[in-house]
């Protein structure tokens, strides 16, 4: 299971105007350390930004899962409760798990997230849907990575 990690960078972006304005942009990385999720975000970033840039914030997520979609240009927290059944009380138990999923829009997220609950034998209910600020995540993918 990946450790994912919620990177916020902050550098000066020129808007369409011609103005220049400082952004702090989230962004999610696959990572095993803190440390490890800061320079992977540093690699990952560099090319597309030019002039100064700082990590402004590093911190772990509780994001068990992600559904990728290449057509999907936004990111939404799929909160979801899976429901077990106690054997020894007989009394129902809900555990929140969140999952991020990729699409372009709301109604796209839920049909995703679906989908990649096809394969489950857990029963399971959506608490929430909601849009996330991400800008873009950046999984850890086997043979790519800098050594």
């Amino acid at each position: 299971m990946a450790l994912w990690f919620e990177c916020k960078v902050r550098y000066e972006r020129m808007a369409e105007n011609g103005t220049v304005k400082k952004v702090n942009e989230p962004y999610l990385v696959d990572a095993l350390t803190f440390t490890e999720a800061e320079a992977r975000i540093i690699d990952k970033i560099s090319p597309y930004i030019s002039g100064d840039f700082s990590i402004s914030a590093v911190k772990k997520t509780k994001i068990s899962e992600i559904f990728f979609d290449d057509s999907g240009d936004r990111y939404y927290m799929v909160k979801v409760n899976f429901i077990s059944l106690d054997e020894k009380t007989g009394v129902e138990k809900k555990s929140s798990n969140f999952i991020l999923v990729q699409a372009s829009d709301f109604a796209g997220a839920l049909k995703k997230f679906e989908e990649g609950m096809k394969g489950t034998m857990s029963d399971y209910e959506i608490a929430s849907i909601t849009e996330t600020p991400l800008m873009d995540v950046f999984p850890f993918q086997l043979g790519l990575a800098k050594s």
